[in-house]
């Protein structure tokens, strides 16, 4: 990958990222708050609808960028020769790369992440207060819980958008017999991310549980199927998709946004 492809990956994934997280953050609290264990109006219901938002933009340009970088050299690298060279192959290098990619960023999504959760489920404190919160009782170590169960939810979402969103692109330029515009790349990307949105939302569910339990408690600890069985034991289906319209339309929404500026800003670079 040459270093002017590698730097258009850094800025174009970073500039995406922001342009989504910063747009659609009132999407994000509510879905939060109907995910959380307290219930949507004890979470704060729709008072301080920005609660958090330092978080999300202090990470959400490293945290794009380190994604994109990662999934563009993978890409390049399996793709350069050797088996997964092959036409026929692409989903499976592009399910590779979006999984790699996705345990990458996931180091800097983290610790923003449990800071923007539990900002958002207590809108009473600052982001500045809950990460001295978090720090004095669990330490750095309190920063990366749910470390486990975001790669969890992320790399089946990864699996399902990016190979789709490949294939509709594919798809589409096939069609209309010349490369698609950024516009159309995030019709795509809004397609591909509403089915992964939905297909992965229990997921979701746990993960924001096991952020925002009390330390010490069994949810804290991170088990998966046991968050998950719990959310059913409660509150059954509807509690397992809770929050899916939120998360579907944000992260629909937020693909083309996405994948379209990501395009934009990577051809106006390259």
């Amino acid at each position: 990958m040459e270093r002017r492809e590698f730097v258009a990956s850094l800025v174009a994934g970073g500039c995406a990222g922001m342009c989504v997280d910063l747009t659609l953050f009132p999407l994000d609290t509510i879905k939060t708050r109907l995910q959380s264990q307290q219930g949507f109006y004890k979470a704060g219901g729709f008072r301080g609808i920005y609660a958090g938002v330092p978080s999300a933009a202090v990470g959400s340009f490293p945290n794009a960028a380190a994604f994109f970088v990662t999934y563009d050299c993978t890409k390049s690298l399996l793709g350069a020769g050797g088996v997964l060279a092959a036409p026929h192959v692409a989903p499976v290098t592009h399910m590779l790369a979006a999984s790699l990619g996705e345990i990458v960023a996931c180091l800097i999504r983290v610790p923003t992440e449990v800071v923007k959760q539990r900002t958002q489920a207590s809108p009473s404190f600052t982001t500045y207060h809950m990460l001295l919160a978090t720090l004095r009782e669990e330490g750095v170590r309190g920063l990366y819980r749910g470390y486990g169960s975001t790669v969890l939810r992320e790399i089946p979402f990864s699996l399902v958008q990016f190979p789709l969103w490949e294939y509709l692109k594919t798809l589409w330029s096939l069609r209309q017999g010349h490369t698609l515009y950024s516009w159309q790349a995030a019709v795509c990307g809004a397609f591909a991310g509403a089915v992964a949105a939905f297909v992965t939302t229990p997921l979701d569910v746990a993960k924001t549980r096991i952020m925002l339990a009390k330390a010490g408690s069994t949810t804290a600890s991170g088990n998966i199927p046991l968050v998950l069985y719990d959310v059913w034991k409660s509150r059954g289906l509807t509690g397992l998709f809770a929050g899916s319209i939120p998360r579907v339309t944000f992260i629909s929404v937020g693909g083309f946004i996405f994948l379209g500026a990501y395009e934009k800003v990577r051809r106006t670079l390259l």
